[in-house]
This record gives structure tokens, sequence and C-alpha cells, in this order.
């Protein structure tokens, strides 16, 4: 007979996590944050190596907080910005050119 996995677990020394019933809807927040890395970062390029992966996290991460938009915060970032409402926009490109973010600087 096939061990299950927990006895593989346990002999393998490495930690059994269960979710608790009473938590059934957090891991929706941790599915949909993993589907946007995965959608708007990870599908648009060829990872070469760890320390790769971990730049282009890093800068992904520095994308996500301080210029994409969250609908849960009314369009805002989770860091707020300044809003100008004179000058010349100007585009600054994130993510090697995948997403862009605009900004006005006076003149």
């Amino acid at each position: 007979m096939a061990p299950t996995f927990g006895n593989v677990s346990l002999r393998s020394k490495s930690k059994k996590y269960s979710q608790r019933p009473a938590t059934p809807g957090r891991i929706q927040y941790a599915e949909r944050l993993i589907a946007s890395i995965r959608r708007e970062c990870l599908d648009h390029f060829i990872i070469l190596n760890a320390r790769h992966l971990k730049r282009i996290l890093a800068s992904y991460f520095s994308y996500y907080h301080g210029s994409r938009t969250h609908l849960g915060r009314d369009k805002q970032c989770l860091f707020p910005r300044q809003v100008s409402g004179a000058g010349r926009f100007v585009q600054t490109s994130r993510l090697g050119g995948l997403h862009h973010r605009y900004e006005r600087v006076a003149a």
C-alpha cells in the first residue's frame, strides 16, 4: 500500500498545515494576489534563475504598491501620490515597459 501524504511529510520533517474551518474565505485573497502576479507579471517574462525571479518580483511589488490602482481603495494606490493640476505629462516605464505610469511635471 502506498503511503499517504501525511505520513510522507511527517517522515521528511516538514510541517503539516491545515486551514481552520472558521477561516474558509481568507484563502481567496491569497489566490487573487497570486493570480494577479501571474497574469500581470510572470506570464510576460521568461525567468532565468532565482535571482532573476527575485528582481522581477521586487520590481512588480514596487509597481503594485506605488502605481497600480486598487478597486477596494476607490481606485487609489496603496501609497498615495501627489496630484498636480498643471504641467506636461511624463511617462515612466515599469517592468521593462510592461506597465506605464503617467505623471504631470511642472513646466
